[in-house]
């Protein structure tokens, strides 16, 4: 049995059942799909973070003696431990972590900022909320492209000043990305009315 017009109306609108619409009435404003941006951002991301962290600088440790390069030392390090990597390096390695570092070490940062701060938009409307969770994304992707300008230049002619505040922006960078983390998972996983415009 088919659906009267005044059924149809209700549930898809009144131009769906050639009624007029109400005086006054405005049409609902067309709806943008953000997933369809958000999905192939967030794969990006992840696919970089592997490409860059557990693939390219794994790799590079075959080219310094078995030592891990310092954007992955979680703990920073020190002016002996530069020492160590440059004397281990040679000037084709170096280059090709420099090379590294302007490529997938720049996209990376770059597209997960993009995507973390596009999930956040997506999930959140709270204008305060919103800016609170962006915030450790922003920061994250300032700190991480200054440090692979910091470990090209420690590595190229390292003293003591240079190699400290290089060590405090890879230990800044990995916190900033948990944080960051973080920051997605509560934009997705938090109550609704939490994370909504009253």
């Amino acid at each position: 049995m088919g659906k009267t017009r005044a059924q149809i109306a209700r549930k898809h609108g009144p131009a769906a059942a050639g009624l007029p619409a109400t005086p006054g009435e405005q049409p609902p404003p067309p709806r943008h799909n953000g997933n369809l941006i958000l999905i192939p951002a967030v794969a990006a991301a992840l696919f970089l973070f592997w490409y860059f962290h557990l693939l390219t600088l794994s790799q590079m440790t075959q080219l310094s003696g078995g030592l891990s390069m310092p954007d992955m030392l979680l703990g920073g390090y020190d002016a002996d431990y530069i020492d160590q990597l440059r004397a281990a390096m040679d000037t084709a390695a170096l280059g090709q972590l420099s090379y590294v570092h302007k490529t997938a070490g720049t996209l990376f940062p770059l597209l997960f900022g993009l995507a973390w701060l596009l999930l956040v938009q997506l999930n959140v409307s709270r204008r305060w909320l919103r800016w609170l969770l962006w915030s450790p994304v922003l920061l994250f992707v300032v700190v991480d492209l200054w440090e692979n300008v910091a470990i090209d230049s420690i590595l190229s002619g390292p003293d003591a000043g240079s190699v400290a505040l290089a060590s405090a922006l890879t230990i800044t960078r990995w916190v900033l990305f948990a944080l960051s983390c973080a920051a997605g998972l509560t934009a997705v996983l938090l109550p609704r009315r939490m994370r909504s415009r009253s």
